[in-house]
């Protein structure tokens, strides 16, 4: 049966350890798996621009032994000329995996619904498991484990990568606060609370929303923030937005609530002095360089484990 990764709750909690241990060995010994997708394609669709996902998955497939193409469909999006069906199709005949960046979830979903190989979700409107993944081998890596922790959220939670953290947290059984503006726009949608609470029964998770951004920060292991200006946010709507999240801001009093040995993450790209200040992502418990560089080691991972590899 042909696997798909479009939220990070496709996968267990088991194989989510599965591949990013095999992250951290490619990241070890990468000469080991430089023919493991020897003459293999991965077709990568953007309507969405990113500089960490292209290089990453690009360079990836290429250090893999592979080939990667790059399509853009910012000016021709999928299914408007030719429909998702039979984009999925046709391209399944030439190539070994489809990754895609797109605006909306059901455009993922259909790919997936009617592709013959492997989809990867590289970001919707609703997920960006890729990201999570490599965030989580991140925190091993310096945390040396992954259990019992505490990650704590703080700005936009209507947002993907907020989304697949509070899965991720509530398959590994960890506790989260999302520190947001107390307005529906900027909240979680409900059906990832319902999703977030129906894994949390099985694993003991205590994922919560609250709108105090100490309290959230108060014993945690994790401090966490995204862009609050996404792309397709219009302009006008800046100031509000930067209104509305400043309470949320990480600054050095959120890092002094939170353990001693707590790290500080963004998935990048990053505003000094918006979602955080200066002296917190150029600081010390910033580790934000080596979370966007195992975005390499964590695709490589991802496309060996769909592919059948390890």
């Amino acid at each position: 049966m042909v696997r798909h990764l479009l939220k990070i709750s496709d996968f267990s909690e088991e194989e989510c350890e599965k591949v990013i241990n095999k992250s951290i060995e490619i990241k070890e010994n990468p000469k080991k798996f430089s023919s493991t997708l020897e003459g293999e394609t991965l077709l990568m669709l953007f309507e969405k621009p990113s500089l960490r996902t292209r290089i990453s998955f690009e360079t990836g497939m290429q250090q893999l032994g592979g080939h990667a193409i790059f399509y853009s469909i910012k000016d021709s999006p999928l299914g408007k000329k030719e429909n998702i069906s039979d984009t999925a199709k046709v391209a399944s005949r030439f190539v070994n995996i489809i990754a895609a960046r797109v605006f909306k979830r059901q455009d993922i979903w259909d790919l997936a619904k009617f592709a013959d190989v492997p989809v990867i979700n590289m970001l919707d409107d609703f997920a960006h498991p890729c990201q999570i993944l490599g965030d989580f081998q991140t925190i091993k890596e310096k945390k040396k484990s992954l259990e019992n922790m505490k990650l704590s959220y703080f700005g936009d939670a209507y947002n993907n990568v907020t989304y697949d953290l509070m899965r991720m947290c509530a398959i590994f059984g960890w506790r989260m606060d999302i520190a947001c503006p107390n307005a529906p726009e900027y909240s979680p949608e409900q059906a990832v609370l319902d999703e977030v609470s129906g894994l949390s029964k099985d694993t003991g998770a205590d994922v919560k929303v609250v709108h105090d951004a100490l309290k959230a920060a108060s014993e945690s292991d994790v401090i966490y923030t995204d862009s609050w200006m996404s792309y397709g946010i219009p302009q006008e709507q800046e100031e509000e937005r930067k209104r509305a999240f400043m309470p949320f801001q990480v600054t050095y009093s959120i890092m002094e609530a939170a353990k001693p040995e707590a790290i500080f993450m963004n998935c990048l790209p990053a505003m000094r002095e918006y979602e955080q200040t200066a002296e917190v992502i150029d600081g010390p418990q910033s580790i934000v360089f080596d979370q966007a560089e195992n975005r390499l080691h964590i695709q490589k991972a991802i496309m060996l484990f769909l592919r059948d590899k390890f």
